[in-house]
């Protein structure tokens, strides 16, 4: 694991303030990972936290995990809504194009961007994932410099140009 903490990408103090304007997020950005794969999650988490924005990170390894947490059911009553969810497609006991299309079907959960963050570059997955209401899919890449890089982009779209909607309190 030495070899991940040797690539640390962040970007200039005050940017995300600057970027993006009104639109920039003000507090700590919460993200819900969910992936089965334990080193996809490090290597995620170590993207994430080390980027620009220095998300929170919630991880859960299987679709009814993440369906539970976006509920806020049982073990995760007192979970944050996620301002951004990154979603795998190949997932144990719900995959990913169930959760996917639960959650926007959900009148209080489809507007939680959702990005799908799979190995798999099939179009028929691509196509099926913005059917279901992907707001963007984005391949997984295979060389560690380019994972950081695209996790980090997604980041700095999502929270620093995008504009997302807040749970009013």
């Amino acid at each position: 694991m030495a070899a991940v903490t040797a690539f640390k990408f962040s970007l200039p103090a005050g940017r995300h303030a600057e970027k993006g304007g009104a639109r920039a997020m003000k507090q700590t950005p919460q993200v819900l990972l969910v992936d089965d794969n334990p080193a996809d999650v490090a290597l995620a988490r170590e993207a994430l936290t080390g980027g620009g924005y220095r998300s929170h990170i919630s991880d859960v390894s299987d679709g009814e995990e993440a369906m539970a947490f976006l509920h806020r059911a049982g073990q995760y009553a007192n979970a944050v809504r996620p301002d951004l969810v990154i979603l795998d497609l190949n997932l144990p006991k719900k995959d990913g194009r169930r959760v996917l299309a639960e959650a926007k079907a959900d009148a209080d959960l489809r507007t939680i961007p959702i990005v799908v963050f799979s190995t798999s570059r099939a179009m028929l997955d691509i196509k099926r994932s913005y059917e279901l209401g992907a707001n963007c899919y984005v391949s997984k890449p295979g060389n560690l410099d380019e994972y950081f890089l695209v996790m980090q982009s997604i980041e700095e779209f999502w929270f620093g140009s995008a504009s997302l909607p807040r749970e009013e309190k």
